[in-house]
């Protein structure tokens, strides 16, 4: 069941990050893909901040979808370049 989780988090963590950021998602693969590895960030991001992320499905939620965004906005600036 814990892997269905991950799924369903990296899912909306992706979608919301798109919707921030782009203005749309990328499909649910796409949105899969962005949210799994916005969620690696984000922990990162959030552990070198000192910051717990085990709180919750709400809160990997946002962790995920942090680390996303972050995703999105490297992306972007590696594409203008």
């Amino acid at each position: 069941m814990g892997f269905l989780w991950f799924l369903l988090v990296g899912i909306i963590a992706g979608w919301l990050a798109g919707t921030l950021i782009k203005g749309g998602g990328f499909g649910l693969l796409g949105n899969m893909v962005i949210g799994i590895i916005g969620a690696m960030i984000g922990g990162f991001l959030f552990n070198a901040l000192g910051v717990a992320s085990g709180g919750g499905i709400i809160w990997s939620i946002v962790v995920a979808t942090v680390g996303a965004v972050v995703l999105l906005i490297i992306v972007r600036a590696l594409k203008k370049a």
